[in-house]
């Protein structure tokens, strides 16, 4: 059978059906194929071991992306979002580029920074000059707290030192540059910033409050470009509408902040499904947005020569496949065996394709028939079974609020009454 993520009617598909699939596609046992069809597939004893004052679990919708093909390779995406309309719309951008090519992604090494800040010295300059004077020996002593990073081929690599000037006086930081391999990132750079800590205050005659990442992790960026056909999205007019939806959202930091939502829509979908730092993710990708000092779109669109629209996606993504929760939680474990992804580069260029096609959907959506179309069809469903529908009567009283353009839970409760008085 052809390994594919192209799946026609995928979404029509029974639940055990679509499980089925995607055991087949990802290779999963018996028993993680059964996990997946469980509500509550994380154990209580785990959670409790996760977070403090745990009383419960919560989850969220999984779904699964198709279509995906990325350099050349067929993806299944696992997607963990409460919103309608995201699965669906990533899964057709996607099949729409897939003649184009589908999505080619690139990324950099995973290079993440930590910051030690250095306060109450009598000479900054004199304290960033003693401080670079002894950098082999700092980049030593990082990477003594990480000696099985350093074998892998990651640690220590390099530091750089800036002098700010604040509303508490001068400060000199330090960067620590560290190469985490598939880590995330986060616990490994902080461990080797409290450890180089005392060195610094020892050679400046200074203080060190905080050390501490950096989630604008701009040296660990993942990219993806796409064609899309104009005939495959509607034409001349279609294109021509997504770039004018582009432009705005390149000059204006208030329509750019909704447009790298729709692109955050996919890619922290993912990021849940995988078991991420979802908040650090956002949050390198905003400053990243306003890093030329203007908050703009993280994405470009353009014409090519053919007339077709092409994509491009740069972003920070600090993600991983080794510690953390993706390796606690058991559903993120199954979700990057769906993915299949053998590093944390290849688990961000996926995540960045995702971006690029949600993007791609919403900016299509918007220049066509508006986002709410489809959006609203989804969510009256939503609004139906929050006002009591049961399955039987749901996709009648999605069918009669939608033919009377109102979706509101009073709407959906009236029509219930009428249903349920008929019978």
């Amino acid at each position: 059978m052809e390994r594919t993520s192209r799946i026609p009617g995928f979404y029509k598909l029974p639940v055990e059906e679509r499980v089925k699939i995607v055991k087949e596609f990802a290779g999963l046992t018996d028993e993680e194929a059964s996990l997946l069809m469980k509500a509550g597939n994380l154990d209580i004893s785990v959670a409790d071991r996760m977070i403090e004052n745990v009383i419960g679990t919560w989850p969220l919708p999984l779904g699964i992306a198709t279509n995906f093909l990325i350099n050349g390779r067929d993806y299944l995406i696992p997607m963990a979002i409460e919103e309608p309309s995201v699965v669906a719309a990533a899964s057709n951008a996607a099949k729409m580029a897939r003649e184009g090519g589908g999505f080619f992604t690139s990324s950099t090494d995973p290079i993440m920074i930590s910051q030690i800040q250095l306060v109450k010295v009598k000479d900054a300059e004199e304290a960033r000059n003693a401080i670079l004077a002894e950098k082999q020996r700092i980049l030593e002593i990082a990477n003594e707290r990480d000696p099985v990073l350093v074998r892998l081929g990651g640690g220590a690599r390099d530091l750089e030192v800036r002098i700010i000037d604040t509303i508490m006086g001068k400060m000199v930081i330090t960067h620590l540059i560290v190469d985490v391999r598939d880590a995330m990132g986060a616990n490994v750079v902080n461990t080797m910033a409290e450890a180089v800590a005392p060195f610094i205050e020892r050679i400046t005659g200074g203080r060190v409050y905080l050390r501490i990442l950096s989630n604008l992790a701009d040296r660990r960026l993942a990219s993806a470009r796409a064609v899309w056909k104009k005939e495959e999205i509607g034409g001349d007019e279609v294109v021509e509408g997504i770039l004018y939806a582009y432009a705005f959202a390149e000059a204006d930091p208030y329509r750019a902040a909704t447009h790298n939502k729709g692109i955050m829509n996919g890619i922290i979908a993912v990021a849940r499904a995988t078991g991420q730092d979802t908040r650090a993710i956002e949050a390198g990708a905003h400053s990243y947005a306003a890093r030329n000092g203007r908050y703009t779109s993280l994405s470009r669109f353009w014409r090519n020569e053919d007339g077709d629209l092409e994509g491009f996606l740069e972003m920070p993504l600090a993600v991983g496949i080794v510690g953390g929760v993706a390796n606690v939680h058991p559903i993120a474990r199954i979700a990057l065996k769906i993915l299949g992804v053998k590093s944390a580069r290849e688990l961000s260029e996926v995540m960045v394709a995702v971006g690029l096609a949600q993007n791609f959907a919403a900016l299509r959506a918007l220049a066509t028939e508006g986002i709410q179309a489809g959006h609203m069809k989804l969510h009256a469903r939503n609004i139906a079974m929050a006002a009591g529908a049961t399955p039987d009567i749901v996709d009648e009283v999605v069918e009669r609020m939608l033919r009377e353009k109102t979706i509101r839970i009073d709407v959906a409760k009236r029509i219930i009454e009428e249903i349920r008085s008929k019978k």
